[in-house]
Protein backbone atom coordinates (compact mmCIF):
# COMPACT_ATOMS: atom_id res chain seq x y z
CA UNK A 1 0.00 0.00 0.00
CA UNK A 2 2.72 2.71 1.07
CA UNK A 3 4.62 1.67 -1.95
CA UNK A 4 2.01 2.02 -4.43
CA UNK A 5 1.06 5.76 -2.54
CA UNK A 6 5.11 6.51 -3.14
CA UNK A 7 5.11 5.72 -6.52
CA UNK A 8 2.06 7.87 -7.43
CA UNK A 9 3.26 10.52 -5.20
CA UNK A 10 6.70 10.32 -7.20
CA UNK A 11 4.75 10.16 -10.34
CA UNK A 12 2.86 13.85 -9.35
CA UNK A 13 6.07 14.99 -8.23
CA UNK A 14 7.71 14.17 -12.01
CA UNK A 15 4.66 15.81 -13.77
CA UNK A 16 4.73 18.60 -11.73
CA UNK A 17 8.33 19.12 -12.57
CA UNK A 18 7.79 18.45 -15.96
CA UNK A 19 4.86 20.95 -16.13
CA UNK A 20 7.55 23.69 -14.14
CA UNK A 21 10.44 23.07 -16.69
CA UNK A 22 8.37 23.86 -19.48
CA UNK A 23 6.76 26.86 -18.11
CA UNK A 24 10.45 28.72 -18.01
CA UNK A 25 10.59 27.81 -21.92
CA UNK A 26 6.85 29.60 -22.85
CA UNK A 27 8.33 32.26 -20.34
CA UNK A 28 11.80 32.62 -22.22
CA UNK A 29 10.00 32.79 -25.34
CA UNK A 30 7.38 36.04 -23.93
CA UNK A 31 10.56 37.66 -22.58
CA UNK A 32 12.36 37.32 -26.27
CA UNK A 33 9.77 38.93 -27.81
CA UNK A 34 9.13 41.80 -24.95
CA UNK A 35 5.21 40.91 -25.23
CA UNK A 36 2.59 39.88 -22.48
CA UNK A 37 0.04 37.46 -22.72
CA UNK A 38 -0.61 33.59 -22.16
CA UNK A 39 -0.17 30.76 -23.82
CA UNK A 40 -1.62 27.55 -22.87
CA UNK A 41 -0.74 23.84 -25.10
CA UNK A 42 -2.43 20.34 -24.07
CA UNK A 43 -2.86 17.30 -25.82
CA UNK A 44 -5.98 15.64 -26.26
CA UNK A 45 -5.84 13.29 -23.39
CA UNK A 46 -4.88 16.34 -20.82
CA UNK A 47 -2.01 14.58 -19.63
CA UNK A 48 0.56 17.03 -21.05
CA UNK A 49 -0.07 20.40 -20.42
CA UNK A 50 1.91 23.33 -20.79
CA UNK A 51 1.41 26.94 -20.01
CA UNK A 52 2.54 30.58 -19.47
CA UNK A 53 0.82 32.82 -17.04
CA UNK A 54 -1.77 30.66 -15.12
CA UNK A 55 -3.55 33.46 -14.09
CA UNK A 56 -4.15 34.79 -17.95
CA UNK A 57 -4.85 31.67 -19.13
CA UNK A 58 -7.94 31.36 -16.70
CA UNK A 59 -9.42 35.04 -17.46
CA UNK A 60 -11.92 35.27 -19.42
CA UNK A 61 -11.71 37.25 -21.98
CA UNK A 62 -13.30 38.44 -25.54
CA UNK A 63 -13.07 36.03 -28.34
CA UNK A 64 -13.11 38.18 -31.35
CA UNK A 65 -12.59 36.21 -34.43
CA UNK A 66 -12.07 32.90 -32.91
CA UNK A 67 -15.81 32.89 -32.72
CA UNK A 68 -15.90 32.41 -36.12
CA UNK A 69 -15.50 28.86 -34.85
CA UNK A 70 -18.77 28.28 -33.31
CA UNK A 71 -20.61 31.06 -35.61
CA UNK A 72 -19.85 29.48 -38.89
CA UNK A 73 -21.30 26.12 -37.54
CA UNK A 74 -24.28 27.90 -36.43
CA UNK A 75 -24.61 29.58 -39.63
CA UNK A 76 -24.05 26.32 -41.38
CA UNK A 77 -26.71 24.79 -39.18
CA UNK A 78 -29.25 27.96 -39.75
CA UNK A 79 -28.91 27.37 -43.24
CA UNK A 80 -27.52 30.95 -43.56
CA UNK A 81 -24.92 29.97 -45.54
CA UNK A 82 -23.47 27.07 -46.85
CA UNK A 83 -20.27 25.52 -48.07
CA UNK A 84 -20.75 26.90 -51.84
CA UNK A 85 -22.81 30.30 -51.17
CA UNK A 86 -21.85 34.12 -52.70
CA UNK A 87 -21.74 36.35 -50.00
CA UNK A 88 -22.30 39.66 -51.98
CA UNK A 89 -20.19 42.88 -51.47
CA UNK A 90 -22.42 45.55 -50.08
CA UNK A 91 -20.13 47.82 -51.76
CA UNK A 92 -18.89 49.51 -48.98
CA UNK A 93 -15.24 50.22 -49.19
CA UNK A 94 -13.79 49.08 -45.33
CA UNK A 95 -10.34 49.03 -43.71
CA UNK A 96 -9.24 45.59 -44.51
CA UNK A 97 -8.82 45.54 -48.47
CA UNK A 98 -9.69 41.48 -48.81
CA UNK A 99 -13.18 42.14 -47.27
CA UNK A 100 -14.24 44.93 -50.27
CA UNK A 101 -15.60 42.18 -52.78
CA UNK A 102 -17.62 39.15 -52.68
CA UNK A 103 -17.00 36.21 -50.59
CA UNK A 104 -17.10 32.54 -50.23
CA UNK A 105 -17.32 30.88 -46.55
CA UNK A 106 -14.15 29.80 -46.81
CA UNK A 107 -12.94 33.46 -47.59
CA UNK A 108 -15.10 35.12 -44.96
CA UNK A 109 -13.20 32.95 -42.84
CA UNK A 110 -9.88 32.94 -43.72
CA UNK A 111 -9.57 36.91 -43.94
CA UNK A 112 -11.79 37.37 -40.60
CA UNK A 113 -14.74 39.47 -42.77
CA UNK A 114 -16.54 40.94 -40.19
CA UNK A 115 -19.02 42.56 -42.52
CA UNK A 116 -20.05 38.79 -43.69
CA UNK A 117 -20.50 37.67 -39.73
CA UNK A 118 -22.39 40.66 -38.72
CA UNK A 119 -25.08 39.89 -41.67
CA UNK A 120 -25.15 36.17 -40.96
CA UNK A 121 -25.91 37.32 -37.15
CA UNK A 122 -28.92 39.62 -38.79
CA UNK A 123 -30.65 36.42 -39.70
CA UNK A 124 -29.50 34.06 -36.73
CA UNK A 125 -30.51 36.36 -34.05
CA UNK A 126 -30.21 36.33 -29.89
CA UNK A 127 -32.70 33.47 -29.54
CA UNK A 128 -30.57 30.98 -31.49
CA UNK A 129 -27.38 32.67 -30.36
CA UNK A 130 -28.16 32.50 -26.79
CA UNK A 131 -29.54 28.72 -27.33
CA UNK A 132 -25.85 27.96 -28.78
CA UNK A 133 -23.82 29.06 -26.40
CA UNK A 134 -25.66 27.35 -23.94
CA UNK A 135 -25.70 23.69 -25.50
CA UNK A 136 -21.49 24.67 -26.36
CA UNK A 137 -21.09 25.80 -22.75
CA UNK A 138 -19.32 28.47 -24.76
CA UNK A 139 -17.68 31.28 -22.35
CA UNK A 140 -19.65 33.22 -20.45
CA UNK A 141 -22.71 32.40 -22.78
CA UNK A 142 -23.39 35.88 -22.93
CA UNK A 143 -24.45 37.61 -26.59
CA UNK A 144 -25.15 40.79 -25.64
CA UNK A 145 -25.93 43.64 -25.46
CA UNK A 146 -25.05 44.19 -29.80
CA UNK A 147 -26.27 41.06 -31.77
CA UNK A 148 -24.16 42.56 -34.89
CA UNK A 149 -20.76 42.84 -32.48
CA UNK A 150 -21.23 40.85 -29.12
CA UNK A 151 -17.99 38.96 -30.16
CA UNK A 152 -16.28 41.83 -30.96
CA UNK A 153 -16.32 44.17 -27.86
CA UNK A 154 -19.59 42.99 -26.27
CA UNK A 155 -20.26 41.06 -23.10
CA UNK A 156 -19.16 37.32 -24.67
CA UNK A 157 -15.96 36.12 -23.02
CA UNK A 158 -13.93 33.07 -22.76
CA UNK A 159 -10.30 31.98 -21.42
CA UNK A 160 -7.70 29.83 -22.80
CA UNK A 161 -8.64 26.98 -21.19
CA UNK A 162 -12.50 26.87 -22.58
CA UNK A 163 -10.83 27.78 -25.74
CA UNK A 164 -9.27 24.40 -25.48
CA UNK A 165 -12.18 22.95 -23.93
CA UNK A 166 -14.63 23.68 -26.66
CA UNK A 167 -11.81 22.85 -29.67
CA UNK A 168 -11.54 19.50 -28.09
CA UNK A 169 -15.42 19.32 -28.14
CA UNK A 170 -14.90 20.02 -31.47
CA UNK A 171 -12.30 18.15 -32.97
CA UNK A 172 -14.17 14.86 -30.68
CA UNK A 173 -17.17 15.63 -33.19
CA UNK A 174 -18.65 16.20 -29.72
CA UNK A 175 -21.22 19.16 -30.83
CA UNK A 176 -25.09 19.57 -31.55
CA UNK A 177 -24.36 20.14 -34.93
CA UNK A 178 -24.71 17.85 -38.78
CA UNK A 179 -21.26 16.11 -39.20
CA UNK A 180 -21.59 17.60 -42.64
CA UNK A 181 -20.99 21.18 -41.48
CA UNK A 182 -18.39 20.06 -38.62
CA UNK A 183 -16.74 18.85 -41.86
CA UNK A 184 -17.14 22.29 -44.00
CA UNK A 185 -15.70 23.97 -41.00
CA UNK A 186 -12.91 21.69 -40.29
CA UNK A 187 -11.65 22.04 -43.84
CA UNK A 188 -11.86 26.07 -43.80
CA UNK A 189 -9.69 26.11 -40.66
CA UNK A 190 -6.89 24.25 -42.13
CA UNK A 191 -4.23 26.36 -41.70
CA UNK A 192 -0.86 24.99 -42.51
CA UNK A 193 -0.24 21.27 -43.21
CA UNK A 194 2.84 19.66 -44.14
CA UNK A 195 4.75 15.97 -44.37
CA UNK A 196 2.70 14.14 -41.36
CA UNK A 197 0.74 17.26 -39.91
CA UNK A 198 -2.32 19.26 -40.05
CA UNK A 199 -2.84 22.66 -38.36
CA UNK A 200 -6.57 23.84 -37.97
CA UNK A 201 -6.25 27.67 -36.07
CA UNK A 202 -8.20 30.76 -36.16
CA UNK A 203 -7.05 34.23 -35.87
CA UNK A 204 -8.28 37.04 -33.79
CA UNK A 205 -7.71 40.54 -32.68
CA UNK A 206 -9.88 42.26 -30.11
CA UNK A 207 -10.10 46.30 -30.21
CA UNK A 208 -12.59 47.36 -27.60
CA UNK A 209 -12.75 50.83 -27.58
CA UNK A 210 -11.06 51.81 -23.74
CA UNK A 211 -10.10 48.84 -23.17
CA UNK A 212 -7.13 46.25 -23.60
CA UNK A 213 -6.74 45.30 -27.02
CA UNK A 214 -5.30 41.76 -27.82
CA UNK A 215 -4.68 38.86 -30.14
CA UNK A 216 -5.86 35.08 -30.24
CA UNK A 217 -4.39 32.16 -32.06
CA UNK A 218 -6.51 29.05 -31.23
CA UNK A 219 -6.54 25.66 -32.61
CA UNK A 220 -5.05 22.30 -32.94
CA UNK A 221 -2.55 20.41 -34.81
CA UNK A 222 -2.77 16.55 -35.50
CA UNK A 223 0.46 14.63 -36.60
CA UNK A 224 1.70 10.81 -35.73
CA UNK A 225 2.39 11.81 -31.98
CA UNK A 226 -1.42 12.82 -31.40
CA UNK A 227 -3.63 15.71 -31.41
CA UNK A 228 -2.29 18.98 -29.52
CA UNK A 229 -4.77 22.05 -28.90
CA UNK A 230 -3.58 25.56 -28.15
CA UNK A 231 -4.72 28.93 -27.26
CA UNK A 232 -2.21 31.68 -27.46
CA UNK A 233 -3.50 35.21 -26.37
CA UNK A 234 -0.99 38.18 -26.66
CA UNK A 235 -1.72 41.99 -25.54
CA UNK A 236 -1.57 43.40 -28.83
CA UNK A 237 -1.63 47.32 -29.04
CA UNK A 238 -0.10 47.62 -32.65
CA UNK A 239 -1.49 45.46 -35.73
CA UNK A 240 2.65 45.80 -36.19
CA UNK A 241 2.80 42.79 -33.09
CA UNK A 242 0.19 40.75 -34.51
CA UNK A 243 2.22 38.29 -36.32
CA UNK A 244 3.74 36.84 -33.08
CA UNK A 245 0.69 35.48 -32.52
CA UNK A 246 0.87 32.67 -35.22
CA UNK A 247 5.08 32.65 -34.64
CA UNK A 248 5.38 32.02 -31.19
CA UNK A 249 2.70 29.71 -31.68
CA UNK A 250 4.33 27.38 -34.00
CA UNK A 251 7.51 28.20 -32.40
CA UNK A 252 6.54 26.57 -28.97
CA UNK A 253 4.48 23.73 -30.76
CA UNK A 254 8.25 23.00 -32.79
CA UNK A 255 10.16 23.18 -29.53
CA UNK A 256 7.91 20.65 -28.10
CA UNK A 257 8.40 18.36 -30.67
CA UNK A 258 4.56 18.75 -31.66
CA UNK A 259 5.23 20.39 -35.02
CA UNK A 260 8.07 19.46 -37.67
Amino acid sequence: MFTKFFWVLGSLLLLTQNVLAEDTALKTLFENETIEGTMLIESLDGKERYVYNEERARTPLLPASTFKIPNTLIALQENVINADSTIVWDGVERSVRAWNQNQSLKSAFKSSCVWCYQLFARNIGFEKYNEYLKKLHYGNEKATPDLERFWLDGELRISAYEQIAFLKKLYKNDVPFHQEHIDILKSIMIDEQGKGYVLRAKTGWAVPKDAEHHGWYVGYVENSKGVYFFATNLITSLPDELPLRKLMTIEALKAKGFLE
